[in-house]
């Protein structure tokens, strides 16, 4: 019988916290159109660099080792 009466009680917590998180998306500042893009893009190009430094500290790493190997040998 307990969990009889507990559905109706986790349906209006579940309610409620929706129409609470409605009321706080509308308080959000979101980004116009124009630093929309510009976020984007600040993201892209970081996310670029970011690859390419891993990828030569990779290349390097992966031939010190080679060659350490080599000497080892």
């Amino acid at each position: 019988m307990a969990s009889v009466q507990s559905k109706p009680a986790l349906w209006n917590k579940i309610t409620k916290f929706l129409r609470e998180v409605r009321g706080e998306m509308r308080k959000v500042s979101w980004p116009n159109r124009k630093e929309l893009v510009t976020y984007t893009i600040v993201v892209l190009v970081t996310v670029v660099i970011v690859a390419v430094f891993t990828g030569v500290v990779d290349v390097i790493v992966t031939a010190i080792l080679n060659l350490l190997s080599q000497l080892g040998g």
